[in-house]
């Protein structure tokens, strides 16, 4: 029996690749430095797993900005509007961050996690221009020896994440034989496994299209000879199990974890084949509470009823990339809290126990199951785990709870009587450049050189001076900037109750960007205000209307690491409950507007249809239970960004926000699903893409409005960036800014003489 790992965090510990990148970016170092300090990551990663007990390593996961980039670049797809530039490594950040009017390719989420791939193009036929993998294994040969095992996208799941595909089977036809090629190339350096991620198999697959991936498995197996391939899906079980199981492939990789009860369903009913290796994601690569040995080798037993010990691997459930690297610098966390907590290294170490117990019996790791029992009794009995007044106030709700008072039409006018504002209205999303100067100032109060007052002193400073800087751009309604603000889940979760935030939990979102999700281990409530003085001290300095800015229930849930003790809507309910609190408050103090970020709300939908309706019900629930208390002359704004509004646009329709923006700007989709169902609300459709340092001219700002006009009548059109400016410098954001309100000025001169 052998421990697998599907993959490992890339970003570091530390964020080393992070720093890495954005000195690149920034012009501080140069190709063979970055390439240079990447390598030497990436083997520092191997040998990590290799010291935590890991047979079987994965090489070709690591990547300087996304995997499904590196797919692309391997098969030629990286589209030609940025095969001008002079090296590789330019044509590859430029397809991910974007040129001088020239777009970047579009941002989606990775399934239902908060990672983001960039989604390839197909302007033409596939070649296999870079073989990538066979490059990384060539490396970790050297460092790892037979340990080695080389991690490609799969070709189906590849063509199925795709933008302008041809069709199915014809796709797959076209990269049947570079596929076979790589991997044939893999087995001449000596590879013995290769693992092929087909995480799309969890989904929903039709019976023609489970057809094509057989085909398309019998022609790259075809001329195989020693190198045996595993075929690894996670996020769930395999909607077609017994086809996959016949596939003439050497192992299928399932996930205990997600998909436990239907896979073990599956393996009851079909049984396993005999001359396959069973991958058992066993220990869960999503969330951080510690494994409950005791049942996870309850599981591996059962397992070996159906597979024989030599044919079986211990893994995660998925890649460790969304996990941290390690708990180790976590001391500052209650130890009962901190002692129920396993990140990525520590996932590993669950594995190798495991597997110990399995090869040498319980009795070799008695200490370890010991240990496993009082941390989960530990966490148990923590201080705030279970609050009764939370939860009598969550069962007192009734349905009028989650309804405004008035229908939208007589809101809509009421809010245009208060804010009195021009057609194609202009606004932001609500963060400003966190620059190097503010970054100082948080560390200098985490560090105690500067007094609370100071710092508090610093964050006026800074939202005055963009108070001022909106009102010379000449913006309609503004925001404070979220100086104070970390990031959007994290900062509101550490002045919640019920939450706590790690130290150094990074997590990978896209390219350089990480995120620390929260650890949300008891029930949640609010006992101080969370924004509120930031706020009325924006809207002191300005008589034009401002936005306060607030993360909503569902996204605090979905971008946390969450209990699983209690179901996801009552936790749900109980953070809605909290923002509800702040929203009253906040208008209390006069504040116009209220946006209730949701970004995450359709990354949490199910994978499988058939799952989906009973989540947005509760998603929905939640989001109108934090909203609904405000009076009918408050706005309610929400934003949703790089998401597939077509699977829920009923579930937006029913959030019976005032206005929402979208992402528009990247070559995302969402205007064209307007084109098929009408929204009854106002919209703001983003027409700059803030993930790109290169702001589009004023005329292609005004261009998508004018595609939004075939759709919206004017009156119902808000001016906005695709998300917030938080990650660009102060100079990039003014440019934008000034072209976006010179675009909606240009707009409105049109509407007046039409």
């Amino acid at each position: 029996m052998l421990i697998s790992n599907l993959g490992y965090p890339r970003i570091g510990r530390g964020r080393t690749l992070k720093r890495l990148l954005e000195a690149y970016w920034q012009g501080e170092m140069d190709e063979a430095g970055l390439l240079d300090g990447a390598r030497r990551l990436e083997e520092d990663h191997w040998r990590q797993q290799a010291r935590l007990g890991v047979d079987l390593v994965p090489v070709g996961d690591f990547s300087l900005y996304d995997h499904v980039l590196d797919t692309a670049v391997t098969f030629d797809l990286v589209p030609e509007r940025f095969k001008c530039l002079a090296s590789d490594l330019a044509v590859y950040f430029a397809a991910a961050r974007g040129l001088p009017n020239v777009k970047a390719c579009a941002l989606k989420k990775w399934f239902d996690t908060n990672y983001h791939y960039i989604v390839p193009e197909w302007e033409k036929s596939p070649a296999l221009a870079a073989n990538l993998p066979l490059q990384a294994y060539r490396r970790a040969r050297d460092v790892l020896g037979d340990r080695a095992k080389p991690v490609v996208l799969g070709p189906f799941t590849f063509v199925k994440l795709s933008k302008k595909r041809p069709h199915l089977r014809r796709a797959l036809d076209e990269l049947a034989p570079l596929y076979g090629r790589l991997l044939l190339a893999l087995e001449a350096a000596g590879a013995t496994w290769v693992q092929v991620d087909e995480p799309w198999l969890v989904r929903d697959v039709t019976e023609e299209e489970m057809e094509c991936l057989a085909a398309v498995y019998r022609r790259i197996t075809r001329d195989l000879g020693g190198l045996k391939i595993m075929l690894q899906t996670y996020f769930g079980a395999p909607d077609r199990y017994a086809s996959l199981a016949a596939l003439p492939v050497h192992g299928l990789g399932l996930d205990f974890v997600r998909g436990g009860r239907e896979n073990l369903a599956n393996l009851e009913r079909y049984g396993f084949p005999r001359d396959k290796h069973l991958g058992a994601g066993i220990v869960d690569g999503r969330n951080i509470w510690r494994t409950n040995l005791r049942q996870a080798l309850a599981l591996v037993q059962k397992l070996l009823s159906y597979v024989p010990e030599d044919r079986l691997w211990l893994q995660p459930s998925c890649s460790l990339m969304h996990l941290p690297v390690t708990t180790a610098g976590e001391s500052h966390l209650p130890p009962a809290l901190h002692g129920a907590l396993a990140f990525a290294d520590e996932r590993l170490a669950e594995l190798y126990v495991l597997a110990r117990a399995v090869r040498e019996g319980e009795g070799a790791v008695v200490a370890e199951l010991a240990a496993s029992d009082r941390a989960r009794r530990a966490l148990e009995e923590l201080d705030g785990r279970a609050v009764p007044a939370v939860r009598a106030r969550v069962a007192a709700l009734s349905e009028a709870d989650f309804d405004r008072a008035v229908p939208f039409e007589v809101r809509r006018r009421r809010q245009a009587d208060r804010l009195a504002l021009p057609p194609f209205p202009t606004t932001t999303i609500g963060s400003f450049p966190q620059t190097s100067e503010v970054r100082r100032a948080r560390a200098r109060r985490r560090r105690g050189e500067w007094s609370e007052e100071q710092y508090q002193a610093f964050i006026r400073s800074q939202i005055a001076e963009w108070i001022r800087l909106q009102e010379e751009l000449g913006l309609d309604v503004l925001v404070h900037g979220e100086f104070e603000r970390n990031d959007m889940v994290e900062y509101f979760a550490a002045r919640l109750r019920g939450y706590a935030v790690t130290a150094d939990g990074w997590v990978q979102s896209y390219g350089s960007r990480c995120v620390k999700p929260p650890i949300l281990y008891g029930d949640v409530y609010r006992d101080t205000p969370l924004t509120l003085a930031e706020a009325v001290y924006a809207q002191s300095l300005t008589p034009r209307p401002v936005k306060a800015i607030l993360t909503g229930p569902v996204t605090m849930v979905n971008w946390s690491f969450v209990r699983e003790d209690l179901p996801l809507d009552q936790i749900a309910y109980q953070v809605a409950l909290a923002v509800r609190d702040e929203i009253a408050d906040l208008e209390k103090a006069g504040l116009p507007i209220v946006q209730v970020d949701e970004p995450a709300i359709r990354e949490g939908l199910p994978l499988r249809t058939e799952e989906r309706a009973s989540y947005l019900s509760w998603a929905v629930r939640a989001f109108r239970l934090a909203t609904a208390g405000v009076r009918p002359e408050t706005q309610v704004h929400t934003h949703m960004c790089y998401s597939e509004f077509g699977d829920i646009i009923e579930a937006i329709e029913a959030l019976d926000a005032d206005v929402i923006s979208i992402e528009a700007a990247r070559g995302g989709d969402a205007l064209a699903l307007f084109k098929r169902r009408a929204y009854p609300r106002d919209v703001g459709p983003g027409v700059f893409d803030v993930h790109s340092p290169h702001a589009p001219d004023v005329e292609e700002m005004a261009q998508v409005i004018r595609e939004a006009l075939k759709l919206f009548p004017a009156e119902r059109l808000w001016v906005n960036p695709d998300c917030g400016l938080k990650t660009r410098q102060k100079e990039e954001a003014v440019t934008a800014l000034a072209r976006m309100v010179e675009a909606a000025r240009r707009l409105r001169a049109e509407h007046t003489a039409g």
